[in-house]
């Protein structure tokens, strides 16, 4: 394994890979890795000759009231996991070296983004498209790869790269889950023991309306009373949003059937989380 700090040095690796045959996969990280972050990287080497990770906690995708500061680095911690799972490529670029003196542009998915998570995180999925686009120039992958616990950003990602023509292809991989069914997230190490116990509520409100879901319910309003009525039970944990909507325009939806996302967020003590099931477009539901 290889570790690149340049955007140049990482520029001509993907060149001369490329210039190779071989092909390149991108799993895109802010480090603190944890197993849902490794999946990406197991995943990955089935799709790809050669994997590249990037590390790099972005600034521009954090509010000025968010945890930016204290977002975990671990480093070192990060790249003995990632060579255990055989990571060929770890870039860790700097912010200075990301966003050096005179960067201006700006580089944005309308719509989509300003709703869900973008009502509460108004500037946050700018930063992550910009950084995105960047990473991709740097690495030049084949594909890359992103969890679908982060459902709303992978989709954002997915229309910004099709729309500015990158030619790589966007894999959505499913969520990984703690053994109580919370969803993998560097943010749960924010939580306290008592925060932690509490914050299986949303992952059981999910499941409770995916389980209706499966049982044969359709009605997108019924099955979201039936998970805010779980949400309920836990009068600590506060809900930000809980919405039906259609994965391409994130419209909300009357019906859940194929091409539906059914996503949550909540406030936990400080700790803010989200998750999510989906209905793919064959019609198979995952959670």
């Amino acid at each position: 394994m290889i570790t690149l700090a340049s955007i140049a040095d990482m520029q001509a690796w993907s060149d001369a890979t490329r210039r190779d045959g071989k092909r390149i996969a991108l799993v895109p990280t802010m480090g603190a890795l944890h197993e849902g972050h490794l999946s990406l990287v197991d995943r990955a080497h089935g799709l790809a000759d050669v994997v590249v990770v990037s590390i790099f906690a972005n600034p521009k995708q954090f509010g000025p009231n968010e945890d930016y500061a204290k977002y975990p680095r671990t480093i070192e911690r990060d790249l003995a996991f990632l060579e255990e799972r055989g990571a060929e490529v770890v870039f860790t670029p700097t912010a200075d070296r990301m966003y050096p003196p005179g960067h201006a542009t700006e580089v944005k998915v309308l719509g989509i983004t300003h709703c869900l998570e973008g009502v509460t995180r108004p500037t946050h999925f700018a930063g992550v498209t910009l950084v995105v686009a960047k990473l991709f120039l740097a690495v030049k992958p084949h594909i890359a790869l992103f969890g679908r616990k982060d459902a709303q950003q992978a989709l954002v990602i997915w229309r910004m790269t099709t729309d500015l023509n990158f030619g790589i292809t966007i894999d959505i991989a499913p969520t990984v889950r703690e053994p109580d069914g919370v969803a993998m997230s560097s943010r749960n190490g924010y939580l306290s023991p008592e925060e932690r116990k509490r914050a299986v509520i949303l992952s059981r409100a999910l499941r409770t309306g995916f389980d209706l879901w499966n049982d044969g319910e359709r009605n997108a309003a019924r099955l979201v009373q039936s998970m805010r009525a779980v949400l309920e039970e836990e009068p600590q944990v506060r809900l930000d949003y809980l919405a039906a909507v259609a994965q391409e325009t994130l419209e909300p939806v009357e019906t859940v059937v194929s091409g539906t996302l059914v996503a949550g967020a909540v406030q936990v003590g400080t700790t803010r989380l989200i998750d999510n099931w989906w209905v793919t477009t064959d019609g198979k539901g995952e959670f």
